[in-house]
């Protein structure tokens, strides 16, 4: 019997939330990169970085008093770590429809709390809607972030109490 060598195909695994998580950590102890950063007094800066398996991968300085207001990752998993400084995060424990609507009102156990000083992080699911800040009044915070699928659309809220309103819908050629 003869055997014929069948082609292989060699596809790496997607990232998990923990492969992501384990990247932002990873390179968030990298003095040297961290330190390359170029920081504004007045708006956040960024840049790209590789991330694990054709994840999407962001090094961010956050001057003080600055944020990103509500949002979510749509269809992505990801990951972040603050290497620097300390930044906090807001989110909600309640899945969102992902689709079809504009204004939801929350119920009054949904908001949560972290503060994520240098060196903790946290990964966060599918359609996961949070804001970050950074409180410091004085000092810039630099965090890791990490994403697969590489994002295919951030939607911005406004929230207003329990109110909580689909603003804006961006999608990668807006960040360009």
């Amino acid at each position: 019997m003869s055997v014929t060598p069948s082609a292989s195909v060699s596809l790496a695994a997607a990232p998990t939330q923990a492969d992501l998580l384990d990247f932002a950590r990873r390179t968030a102890a990298d003095a040297e990169l961290i330190a390359s950063l170029p920081l504004d007094p007045e708006g956040r800066t960024w840049v790209r970085l590789e991330g694990p398996a054709g994840s999407e991968a962001w090094l961010i300085g956050w001057p003080p008093g600055s944020g990103t207001g509500w949002h979510d990752h749509a269809d992505s998993v990801g990951a972040f770590v603050t290497a620097a400084g300390e930044l906090k995060e807001n989110s909600l424990a309640a899945r969102l429809p992902t689709d079809g609507w504009k204004t939801l009102e929350l119920s009054e156990d949904v908001d949560r709390e972290r503060r994520l000083p240098a060196g903790k992080g946290r990964s966060f699911g599918h359609h996961h809607v949070h804001e970050v800040l950074n409180e410091s009044p004085g000092h810039h915070a630099i965090s890791v972030h990490a994403y697969y699928p590489p994002l295919p659309r951030i939607r911005r809220y406004s929230r207003t109490g329990p109110v909580l309103r689909l603003e804006q819908v961006e999608r990668p050629e807006d960040w360009q």
